[in-house]
């Protein structure tokens, strides 16, 4: 019998023609920007391998990266985050592409925001439907006529992209309350410099550390008025929040304050955090929790994560909130059927990147279409996250099938659908198995925007989907990640 140590890392890989793989073309060749790393790996044995790849898991376990799953009793379950040492690599061109389209959607997207808490131009011109608006739980009436510093609603974005069969990416959706997963491309980096440091000798690729310098920026160009240096916080739900290792890394990296509500006070419409030494004023917070939660006195009564008073500060201008309140209305995946139309009217442009089709059950055609066409769809609704309330038609049974069928009628205004598209596979290494299969994967891309500043991170968090087949790639539905590599020109 032939030893594991002999065996080729990718003997027994496999490929399914009827998708797209980032790894081999359709000769079955490896595509030139791989085939130096490919190289490089098949040269490792397996049992080699699987050493590297419990060298990683050590490094994430060290530092402590991990994430929570939430089971259907609703009990949190602290696991590493799960890392593939295969990099997922994308060229300048493509790169280029992706990064102007995500741009154009942060931009138009906090246009739209402004215009809804103002003029409502696009309502008016009959181009998004009041109704659409004025049923958001998102939207929030307390920051009508409010202006934001600098005019920015949406400091921090993160875009999900996919690569559809045909080659080219199509944005799934915009994530713009609380996008999370950058101190995974930053841990993702720093796991595979430790297991593999010499294949990095052989590219030209962006750093990815510098997301924390670019992210204080953007804090400190929102001050508010009359602030020379703002002192800048993140706070945070918690430790038993599921990205809390992320509010933590990042405190730590930018070299700011972490706190949570309780460690905040407001007097005299001023926001001050309580120290050894007494109070000490804050002017921003880049805040990891959810607009009713902000504040008891304004929306909800019973939260103990928020300040009371922190709203009245806010609107004031003597702290800004990062991201602004209220920016969820634009987060809403019903908004997202209406990109096209939203970046055209306020950039006087064209998409750089395509939306996914997307049907929303509110439309009486629409509904009707979805529910003769469910088996060919993915049904999601607008205000969840994280891979949660999804249903993927063509994995239902006929049961299942007409349980979505009478939640989607019962509430149409909560859900959209769109086709099953045929995400893109990259070679993975699956553990059970000791060997490299395809796996489905994702691409979120993290841009910021500030006063007279702007920053798209080269290289984003390449999520992938562990269970063949599978097309949720979510951690919090068992998937893991890859680093991702921008090339220089």
């Amino acid at each position: 019998m032939e030893s594991t140590s002999l065996k080729h890392l990718f003997s027994s890989y496999e490929r399914n023609e009827k998708l797209f793989d980032e790894i081999f073309d359709k000769d079955n060749n490896v595509k030139q920007v791989y085939q130096k790393i490919f190289e490089l790996y098949s040269g490792q044995s397996i049992d080699d391998f699987i050493n590297l790849n419990n060298k990683s898991k050590s490094s994430f376990f060290n530092q402590g990266i991990t994430f929570q799953v939430y089971n259907d009793d609703a009990k949190g379950h602290e696991k590493i985050f799960p890392f593939d040492l295969f990099p997922r690599i994308i060229d300048a061109d493509e790169w280029k592409t992706i990064e102007q389209g995500v741009l154009q959607r942060s931009k138009a997207l906090n246009r739209f925001i402004w215009d809804l808490y103002h003029n409502k131009h696009i309502i008016k011109a009959g181009i998004v439907p009041l109704e659409l608006i004025s049923s958001s739980s998102n939207y929030l009436r307390q920051m009508v006529n409010l202006d934001p510093p600098g005019g920015i609603y949406n400091h921090i974005s993160g875009t999900d992209l996919i690569k559809h069969s045909d080659g080219k990416y199509y944005v799934l959706e915009d994530n713009i309350r609380s996008p999370s997963g950058v101190s995974y491309v930053i841990g993702n980096r720093n796991a595979l410099k430790r297991a593999l440091f010499g294949v990095f000798n052989h590219y030209q690729i962006h750093s990815v550390s510098n997301y924390a310098e670019n992210l204080l920026e953007i804090l400190e160009s929102v001050k508010p008025k009359g602030v020379d240096v703002p002192n800048c916080v993140i706070m945070t739900p918690g430790v038993y929040n599921s990205a809390y290792y992320e509010h933590a890394y990042l405190a730590k990296t930018i070299g700011i304050e972490l706190v949570e509500g309780r460690d905040l006070v407001v007097e005299n419409d001023f926001v001050y955090m309580k120290t050894i030494t007494g109070l000490e004023r804050v002017d921003v917070i880049y805040r990891r929790i959810d607009d009713v939660f902000l504040d008891p006195l304004v929306f909800r009564e019973d939260s103990a994560l928020g300040v009371p008073g922190l709203f009245a500060a806010y609107k004031k201008g003597n702290v800004t909130l990062v991201n602004a309140p209220g920016t969820g209305v634009a987060d809403d995946k019903a908004i997202y059927t209406f990109m096209p139309e939203i970046i055209k009217f306020y950039l006087g442009e064209t998409p750089i990147l395509n939306n996914v089709h997307t049907y929303h059950c509110s439309k009486p055609d629409d509904l009707k279409y979805v529910i003769e066409n469910i088996q060919n769809l993915v049904i999601k609704p607008v205000d969840e996250a994280g891979g949660y309330g999804i249903s993927i038609g063509n994995k239902l049974t006929k049961a299942e099938i007409e349980a979505v069928k009478k939640v989607v009628l019962e509430q149409p205004r909560k859900y959209i659908a769109q086709p099953i598209m045929s995400l893109s596979v990259h070679a993975t290494y699956i553990d059970e198995n000791k060997s490299f299969e395809q796996r489905h994967v994702d691409l979120r891309t993290f841009a910021l925007l500030g006063n007279n500043k702007e920053f798209v991170l080269k290289g984003g968090l390449t999520r992938v989907a562990l269970k063949k087949g599978n097309l949720i790639v979510n951690s919090s539905q068992g998937g893991g990640s890859k680093d991702t590599w921008v090339l220089k020109k």
